[in-house]
């Protein structure tokens, strides 16, 4: 997933357009926001309007009571200013928020309904800089982007306005350098554009690195990479610093030359008005509300930068975003055809598999025209070496992927009709990978089922045989086995995810590599329990050992996506084929020790 931008516009309607649909659940606080906003950019200028008429014909003319009279309607105006000021920066802020946290749970369960091709090709990192990052920088679309400028843009107006009315000659000289400023603008809105861009693809790269080498820590001490990995991520670092730099640089140059045409400016008006008061040509009260006027001018123009980037930053973030939303690799519905009969007879006949999405002939076929099937209640062991198409065979039966040709039935009918989500409701796994949330034990089991009660729980637990150890931990069911499950070894995370299996009461079970990395001990408890897990349903069990599918009912050896043996353990003996030479290397290892 790349993370430059491809509209290449300064202001892509389209993304505009998008994201403000998010805001009509909430066109209330919008309109009130965009009132404020209005409301302000008439407010503001109107101030040195009345300092100028206080001047001029109260102080000027020695009326004090008027001076009091105009100093009360100014402290008035500056609190309806204040107050007004208040609630539209709350209610932006609000508004960017509340709309955010709706895209943010839209965006995770779009995430959670694409197919796994999708996160085999996307780094976690830049998931977790879409999902959390780029979603606060669109909050700033509304909070400090498009309502504010649409706010500056019209005092500016109403300011100019103004300026013209009270006297066009000081309106001249006041805007002699705004043609320069624009120009400083838009140099410095292009250069911290892409700025910011480069800020934005470093923070996802970051994000990846250090979310990979976290998640692999074991794999970088055990190998001694630590200084290695401290480069890469120094240089990845530094990349992240210089982009940052390089915004502060453009900023550090821009003000300067703000503040310096706002002097400019200042001084050039003092000095033909001074000329002008001499001459009583225009009054003073002119000269100080155009000083006035000059100030509130330049500060928009100089924020208008800023903010336009701030938009300009949302507008890729907003991209970024919406193109992960428009990714329609998602897993498809089916017939939604009821589940809750499910048998689990299953059949692949002439399937043909690979990961490729290309429409090159010669592609690399992960399953080739296989095809075998599996009565309802008995049980298949899926055996070869690693690649031969065993995962694949089970990530295709839950729908993880999608085959390219023949087709994959369960009780005669294609798994394509099924809904997927209800599929899966009969079918579970238990891998050699298991992965444990960071949670209580029970909420491990039940994933959070309401359906599934602390009852069921210990039920499942003691037919599995890990109550006894369950028990013995601080807590029990409320053990807190941490990340991953890292506070349990690796035997009792494989047994968890045996009572999650148990607990959720499938018609299909697969086990895929499930004992493979255990200790003789917990292999034991592991065979009992999968000896009660198996009973009555459907089993798909892939193992190395082959000790523990003796007594499946069918075994299928693969080698390159093809079926090349099939049969019980005792008819695969009398072939005398790879099955025979797979059990005796086995056998005769066993034996060495």
């Amino acid at each position: 997933m790349s993370d430059k931008s491809v509209s290449g516009k300064a202001v892509d309607m389209s993304i505009i357009r998008r994201i403000l649909r998010l805001v009509q659940p909430y066109r209330s606080t919008f309109a009130i926001s965009l009132v404020l906003t209005i409301s302000l950019a008439f407010i503001s200028p109107v101030r040195p309007l009345l300092i100028q008429y206080t001047i001029d014909h109260f102080i000027d003319a020695g009326d004090y009571q008027g001076l009091l009279r105009m100093t009360i309607l100014l402290v008035a105006l500056l609190i309806v200013q204040s107050v007004t000021q208040y609630y539209n920066t709350y209610l932006t802020n609000r508004l960017g928020q509340t709309i955010i946290r709706d895209l943010r749970v839209n965006l995770f369960r779009h995430i959670a309904h694409l197919r796994l091709k999708f996160f085999d090709k996307t780094p976690i990192g830049t998931l977790v800089t879409r999902t959390i990052s780029d979603l606060e920088t669109i909050a700033d679309i509304f909070s400090e982007g498009l309502i504010v400028i649409i706010g500056d843009l019209l005092q500016l107006a109403v300011i100019v306005i103004f300026m013209f009315a009270i006297d066009w000659r000081l309106a001249l000289i006041s805007l002699t350098t705004v043609p320069l400023l624009l120009i400083a603008t838009t140099i410095f809105k292009n250069g911290i554009k892409e700025a910011f861009r480069e800020v934005r693809s470093e923070v996802a790269a970051l994000n990846t690195f250090v979310q990979e080498h976290i998640t692999g820590m074991s794999v970088v001490q055990i190998f001694n990479r630590e200084e290695e990995e401290l480069k890469r991520f120094k240089a990845i670092n530094k990349r992240h610093m210089d982009a940052h730099v390089k915004s502060v640089w453009y900023y550090s140059i821009f003000f300067p030359v703000v503040e310096l045409l706002t002097a400019v400016s200042i001084g050039l008006l003092v000095w033909w008005g001074s000329k002008s008061v001499v001459a009583n040509d225009v009054s003073v009260g002119n000269v100080i509300a155009f000083i006035m006027y000059i100030n509130m001018l330049f500060r928009p123009i100089r924020e208008l930068a800023d903010k336009f980037n701030t938009l300009q930053m949302g507008m890729v973030s907003s991209e970024r975003v919406l193109r992960l939303l428009d990714n329609n690799d998602l897993i498809a519905t089916g017939k939604n055809l009821p589940v809750d009969d499910l048998r689990g007879e299953i059949s692949f006949t002439n399937v043909w598999f690979t990961y490729e999405e290309s429409d090159r002939e010669e592609k690399e076929w992960i399953l080739k025209d296989l095809s075998f099937h599996v009565p309802s209640g008995t049980s298949i062991a899926l055996v070869g070496a690693t690649g031969a198409g065993k995962s694949s065979v089970v990530n295709l039966l839950s729908r993880l992927y999608e085959f390219q040709q023949g087709d994959i039935c369960i009780d005669g009918i294609s798994v394509r009709d099924y809904h997927p989500l209800a599929l899966r409701r009969k079918v579970s796994m238990v891998l050699q990978d298991v992965f444990l949330f960071s949670d209580s034990i029970a909420n491990n089991i039940s994933l959070k089922d309401p359906s599934i009660s602390r009852e069921k729980i210990v039920e499942a637990a003691k037919a599995v045989g890990a109550h006894h150890f369950i028990e013995r931990l601080p807590g029990g069911y409320d053990f807190n086995v941490m990340e991953r499950g890292a506070m349990l070894s690796t035997g009792q995370r494989q047994l968890i995810s045996f009572i999650r299996a148990y607990v959720h009461n499938p018609k299909i079970l697969i086990l895929d590599e499930a004992t493979s990395s255990i200790d003789s001990e917990t292999e034991e408890l592991i065979r009992i329990a999968t000896e009660r897990l198996t009973k009555g349903r459907t089993s798909v069990i892939i193992a190395h050992r082959l000790s523990t599918i003796q007594r499946c009912d069918n075994i299928l050896v693969l080698d390159h996506g093809q079926k090349i043996e099939e049969g019980n353990h005792s008819q695969l003996l009398t072939l005398d084929g790879p099955y025979k030479k797979l059990y005796s290397s086995q056998f005769s290892e066993n034996s060495d020790h």
